[in-house]
């Protein structure tokens, strides 16, 4: 029970329609609803991402610097991906309906949707769960300090990061022009980690958004 909550308060809520509070949409396949405390005020340490994605759609790589996640699938397929930083590898868990993998808090982390109408649902031990996004690293970090700090030509890397769109959460944008073909072969390591040896983590970053601080 919440000590600062006054249940008898006419403006106590204990019911919310989570159909009704979109947070991220591309289109209308893939898209993200939320529930955190701003939405029902009864909630303690939980809240949820409601999330549906088709096949090769990714939820951008991403931290949540002040909750653990645990992602449930209920329908279709999905692979979540961390970075160990203690082992320094990528760690692919498949995950289909009625499993879950875990992300302990501060990990980076990303999920890639295997086949259509995949639905996913992320729990966080947190009322509102804060995030971290790659696009939002890579396009705020002045690009000065990225060329200096890696020994980078600065304008070559201005036009890498270009097209990133700031806090994007679901990936490819939607004017992506690379062939379907290519797209097929971009994620061959997407297999149950159990069947896989783990491998060494690539360079990967994530963006922000003037949205709600708190979610993916």
């Amino acid at each position: 029970m919440v000590s600062y909550m006054d249940y008898t308060s006419p403006s106590t809520q204990y019911f919310f329609d989570v159909n009704n509070s979109t947070f991220v949409k591309k289109d209308n396949q893939n898209y993200i609803n939320v529930l955190g405390i701003q939405q029902l005020n009864t909630l303690e340490n939980v809240s949820l991402l409601d999330i549906y994605l088709s096949t090769n759609n990714v939820i951008e790589p991403h931290y949540h610097q002040n909750a653990a996640e645990l992602v449930y699938c209920i329908s279709g397929a999905a692979t979540v991906s961390l970075l160990n930083p203690f082992t320094k590898q990528i760690q692919n868990y498949l995950i289909e309906p009625g499993q879950v993998a875990n992300v302990p808090q501060g990990w980076w982390h990303y999920e890639v949707a295997n086949t259509d109408n995949t639905h996913l649902l992320a729990i966080f031990n947190a009322p509102t769960p804060e995030v971290i996004l790659g696009s939002d690293i890579l396009k705020l970090t002045p690009a000065n300090i990225m060329a200096h700090t890696y020994c980078m030509d600065e304008n070559q890397w201005k036009k890498v990061i270009a097209p990133i769109q700031p806090s994007s959460f679901i990936g490819p944008p939607a004017n992506c022009n690379r062939t379907a073909e290519k797209d097929s072969q971009q994620y061959p390591q997407y297999i149950n980690h159990y069947d896989n040896q783990m491998y060494t983590a690539p360079s990967y970053n994530y963006p922000f958004q003037n949205s709600p601080q708190y979610y993916y």
